[in-house]
């Protein structure tokens, strides 16, 4: 279950906010003096996405109702302004703040800095708003209510702690009623039962809006007479406990996410061992947009086969849990869910490295198995980001539970190569992992590098394109026959081989004697191998693929023997 998982990884992790606290970030802190009255602003900004964030007590849920934050809030709140409507119409949202401010003035009447909060608030919201304006940052402030950092609170002149963080100011004690009410559906304690659930920012949305789970009123899921949270029960701790692991798990700089397109996947473990922290870094290097993949590639596929083997404990009841997310308005969308596990969802990440395993001449190697270069491989722009809504969904689907990978990637690999004439590395790889993965055991599988027994007829005829390709190389330096001829070739074989092996013998008549022998031996040994009766009239799209990867294996063939001459020369 998400929740449970969530809930778990809370209390596991032991750095997290506790109980009725959160990290929040507050772009902009109101200087006062001990008398209430307004110095200056502090811009506590990092960049122009983030702020400062600091610890304060859990935000509130909102819906049409005005309701305060403890001590901290937005514009609207804290002093009356908007830049979408007058001050009159935000007096309702400042008169709620200010009352909220008297409630925690009577409770700590003693506390210095809730005196001047306190004192602040005996004046009028445009008197209070009249005076910040005169302040540099105004202006600043004003163009960025709209950012999520946007959030304001107060500081004592003198002090080195915000108002909102003082502990002296927060009161987290439990009473009586929270240790009786209705059986929580997450933990299974009766407990305190929450109406709303807390809204969580996700990438791709403008504001924290969206929630896990959500019931809106009178529209068909109440059931039984029961409304909002009580028609599934979370109790106050559980609720606390997933939001609160969420938000960390969504953080910017988190290293437990990686997100193609709108969606948004978030991974973790259920335990803090040694295998599981190296899991957790290791498809963060897999997947998701670290610094240097070229450098720990090697390192990953190391990690996970050393946990599938065993060469890395890993405790037998470890679970490795798998959620993908998408941006709405209301309801935080779940497009993806996986629990199983650590070892064998090790052993799905090495048979991913191993299905996507191909020869590779190049000398700077750079991984290819990372879902943004497997996208953006079979996009028109070159970008995951590009991809089709439902293709990251299915193919992380592929990699996380070892399924075969969307014939939907493939047929857009395929498109790709016809539209560039371009068999790139890549390209290769997502074709040779498909077409292993599906069950047809009619035709062989294709091996890692130039496979010479393999009689498939599209893989030969690819073979032999290539061989074709590289003698009008050699002769000319340039690929005309590729970018002319290698869609028709792939597909119809039989109507433009004839022409193509014409063209190649005027090609040949151009290289010296040991290059005309080399090729000629090499174009007869694979035409030796096709069907007697000629070249196929027609290749279905899974032996056009395996035409592609004939192609790749057969290019990449003569660098290899190549650097093996060069190498016996020296």
């Amino acid at each position: 279950m998400i929740l449970r998982a969530l809930y778990d990884y809370y209390h596991r992790s032991g750095d997290l906010p506790a109980f009725g606290m959160e990290l929040k970030e507050i772009g902009f802190i109101i200087v006062i003096d001990k008398c209430g009255n307004f110095l200056r602003f502090e811009d506590r900004r990092i960049d122009k996405k983030s702020a400062q964030q600091f610890l304060v007590k859990k935000s509130v849920g909102r819906s049409s109702a005005p309701v305060a934050n403890y001590l901290y809030d937005n514009s609207q709140y804290v002093f009356g302004y908007s830049d979408k409507g007058n001050m009159e119409s935000m007096r309702k949202y400042f008169d709620t703040f200010k009352a909220k401010i008297k409630e925690i003035y009577n409770i700590f009447s003693g506390n210095e800095a809730i005196k001047a909060v306190y004192a602040f608030y005996q004046q009028e919201p445009s008197a209070i708003v009249e005076i910040m304006q005169n302040d540099p940052l105004w202006v600043d402030i004003v163009k960025n209510l709209n950012k999520k950092y946007s959030t304001f609170s107060f500081l004592i002149e003198g002090d080195t702690e915000i108002v909102a963080s003082q502990k002296g100011l927060i009161n987290l004690e439990c009473n009586d009623e929270k240790m009786t009410g209705k059986l929580c559906s997450v933990i299974g304690k009766y407990s305190k039962i929450v109406e709303t659930t807390t809204a969580t920012m996700i990438p791709g949305s403008s504001q924290a809006t969206a929630k896990l789970v959500a019931f809106q009123i009178n529209s068909g899921y109440d059931s039984y007479g029961k409304s909002k949270g009580h028609n599934a029960p979370i109790s106050e701790e559980a609720e606390f406990a997933y939001t609160t692991a969420l938000n960390h798990l969504l953080r910017s700089d988190s290293h437990n996410k990686f997100m193609v397109g709108s969606r948004t996947f978030l991974f973790w473990t259920s335990s803090n061992s040694e295998a599981s922290k190296l899991s957790e870094n290791s498809l963060f290097a897999l997947l998701g947009r670290a610094d240097d993949p070229n450098k720990r590639i090697e390192l990953v596929r190391r990690t996970f086969m050393s946990i599938y083997n065993g060469t890395l404990s890993a405790n037998k009841d470890d679970k490795f849990f798998i959620l993908g997310l998408a941006p709405n308005s209301a309801r935080i969308a779940v497009v993806y869910w996986n629990e199983l596990p650590l070892r064998e969802f090790a052993g799905l990440i090495s048979k991913h490295f191993t299905d996507m395993e191909i020869v590779d001449t190049r000398k700077d190697k750079k991984p290819y198995v990372g879902l943004h270069s497997i996208l953006g491989n079979v996009t028109l722009g070159g970008k995951s980001s590009d991809a089709s809504p439902n293709l990251p969904d299915a193919v992380v689907k592929g990699i996380f539970q070892g399924l075969p990978y969307p014939a939907s990637l493939f047929q857009a690999c395929i498109r790709r190569i016809r539209a560039e004439q371009s068999v790139n590395i890549v390209r290769a790889a997502i074709i040779k992992a498909y077409l292993n993965r599906l069950t047809d055991n009619n035709n062989k599988k294709i091996d890692i590098m130039l496979d010479k027994e393999n009689q498939n007829q599209g893989y030969l005829c690819g073979r032999l394109f290539a061989v074709l390709d590289k003698i009008q190389e050699d002769a000319n330096g340039i690929h005309s026959i590729r970018e002319r001829y290698m869609n028709s070739a792939s597909a119809t074989p039989a109507m433009v081989f004839a022409t193509i092996l014409n063209l190649s013998g005027h090609h040949l008549e151009k290289l010296n004697a040991g290059g005309q022998v080399f090729y000629e031996k090499l174009k007869q040994e694979i035409i030796s191998k096709l069907d007697a009766n000629g070249f196929p009239a027609h290749l279905d799209l899974q032996d056009q693929g395996r035409f592609f990867v004939g192609y790749y294996h057969q290019r990449q063939n003569f660098f290899t023997s190549k650097e093996n001459k060069e190498t016996e020369e020296q």
